[in-house]
Formats: C-alpha cells, sequence, structure tokens
C-alpha cells in the first residue's frame, strides 16, 4: 500500500477511535482496498510480462497477487471477477473467442507486444527443400522429416492452428501427427531433433526463448491458418479499476516491451533459471530508460 495512503487510514482511524471514546460508542475504519489480482496463463512468456506489470506497480507502493491457469480457464476467472488483470490476451487470433462473451466488461490498457504462430525448422533443413508447409507433402522430405509433431496445451493457439494446417494440407495422410502437450514437451522435442541433426517441425511462436539459443527459418503458409499478427493487450476489468490509483492506470497504458525484450525475458526464465519476478525487475533495471518513461 502507498505509504501516504497507509498514513491516511492510520490517522483516520484515530480520529474516529477518539470521537467513539468520547461518545461512549463503538466505531469502525473504512476497509481497506484488497490487493489486485493479475492473471497470466500458464506459460513463461506470460508470466514474464505479468512479472513485468507487477514490479511497476511494487515500484509505486501497489502490492499485487497472482493467479495462473490454462488458456481457457484463465478467461474464465477474468469473467468470473476472480482476476483483476490479465496479461496478457492476444488479440483478435488467438484468443479472441475466448475474450468476447466479457469483452465489454474490459479495457484493453495497452499492447506489450506483437506475437505471432509459425511453423518453423532448423536452420540445417535446406530452405531450397522445405520452405513452406506445402514443401512437407514431398516424398523426398516426406521421407526425411519427423512426423511427430510435438506441441503445447490443446487451448493455446498455435495448438488449434496446428490441427487446422494438418487437416487442410493433407499431412495426416503422410503420416504427420500434431500431439498435445507441455511447454517443455515441446521444448524437449525439437532440442532432441536438433542435437541429432534429425529433420523436425516446430509449432512454435513469436516471442519465444527457443528464438535466442536457435536459428528457426519460418515456413510460408499462404493459407492463413496461422492468423498472422496478434496484439499481446493487458486487461483490466472495468470494475476493478478503482483498486489502482489514476497515476498507476496512466502508468499501465503507458507500458510497451516488444518481441525481442520478451524473448529476452523468456530466456532468463528458461534458460538463466530466474525467476519470472526476478527476471522481471533485472530487465528493468537494465533498462532504465524505457521503465522512465513508463512511469512518466
Amino acid at each position: 500500500m502507498n505509504p501516504n495512503r497507509r498514513h491516511f487510514l492510520a490517522a483516520s482511524a484515530g480520529v474516529i477511535a477518539a470521537t467513539a471514546s468520547g461518545c461512549g460508542s463503538m466505531a469502525r475504519s473504512a476497509p481497506a482496498k484488497r490487493k489486485p489480482v493479475v492473471g497470466q496463463i500458464a506459460l513463461s512468456f506470460h508470466a514474464a510480462s505479468g512479472s513485468i506489470v507487477r514490479q511497476l506497480l511494487a515500484a509505486q507502493g501497489i502490492e499485487t497477487e497472482v493467479k495462473e491457469a490454462p488458456h481457457e480457464k484463465m478467461f474464465e476467472m477474468l469473467g468470473k471477477g476472480e482476476v483483476d488483470l490479465l496479461a496478457s490476451a492476444w488479440l483478435p487470433g488467438s484468443h479472441g473467442g475466448y475474450l468476447a462473451p466479457m469483452a465489454s466488461e474490459v479495457e484493453k490498457l495497452t499492447v506489450l507486444y506483437e506475437p505471432y504462430t509459425l511453423w518453423g525448422v532448423p536452420d540445417y533443413v535446406p530452405a531450397g527443400e522445405v520452405a513452406a508447409v506445402a514443401d512437407l507433402k514431398k516424398p523426398e522430405v516426406a521421407a526425411r522429416m519427423t512426423k511427430l509433431i510435438q506441441g503445447i496445451a490443446p487451448g493455446a493457439g498455435i495448438s488449434r492452428f496446428s490441427r487446422e494446417i494438418i487437416k487442410e494440407y493433407g499431412l495426416d495422410a503422410l503420416g504427420y501427427e500434431f500431439r498435445n502437450g507441455t511447454q517443455a514437451d515441446m521444448e524437449q522435442a525439437f532440442e532432441s531433433a536438433v542435437a541429432e541433426k534429425r529433420w523436425v517441425v516446430v509449432p512454435l511462436w513469436q516471442p519465444q526463448h527457443l528464438h535466442h539459443r536457435y536459428k528457426i527459418r519460418e515456413l510460408a503458409e499462404p493459407k492463413g491458418l496461422l492468423r498472422g499478427k496478434d496484439q499481446a493487450t493487458l486487461l483490466i476489468r472495468n470494475d476493478a479499476r478503482h483498486l489502482l490509483p489514476a497515476s498507476a492506470l496512466a502508468s499501465l497504458r503507458r507500458v510497451t516491451l516488444g518481441n525481442a525484450a520478451m524473448t529476452e525475458l523468456d530466456y532468463l526464465i528458461n534458460v538463466r533459471k530466474l525467476s519470472p519476478m526476478a527476471a522481471a525487475a533485472d530487465w528493468m533495471e537494465r533498462n532504465p530508460a524505457i521503465v522512465a518513461g513508463w512511469r512518466g
């Protein structure tokens, strides 16, 4: 809580207590505001952006709580008011359908970065042979490519889109299979293939820390099934704005990160093994001019 606010409440309580003592009746001070709850989808890069938001608020003396959940569940929690802010919703492609039922109940505070989904291959796979999704159907490519395409949770945009691609391009008829799993499953499958120099497709997105460590070439997908760029949007429920002072809301509306910063934050969490809050603090300390612009 802001120190000035704490002092004000303490002083007010003293005045009320003195008045009650003089008239022989019991008085109650007004209840303090509860902590805002920041929601984030249970993936590392969402934790990264959520922690930037929390660290920025903490620097202004505002304590927060955090809740994590899979994609669909997190939007249910937002709709029920179980979280006050969401960092973040990928709009309109990946999460637009989840947000639609409660769109009138939230404010879009700012766009944190511009993510997009992709199918990629390691750069040692020759571009002359595999440049587009359709190239996976070439007999000479299908003979060498790992048929299992390891993905993440079923509610993720890249998972839904990947299943569409398998069907629309007829890749299932050639033995290709998309499998859901965890982020760790997806990363391990890719890194194991790279270690063995196997040809492999990775269903991925930008920003993501694998791009910080490997050269991954995006495959052209002209049918538009990957939906193009989204806007990773910080949301706040309309009925929760009163939990933050106007100055804090103004700061949040100025926050921008960009894909490069998000990739770096994701690297700090997954490779350097910093906690999301420590990664956010580290990044903010090394980028004081950017953070000063947010604060205004």
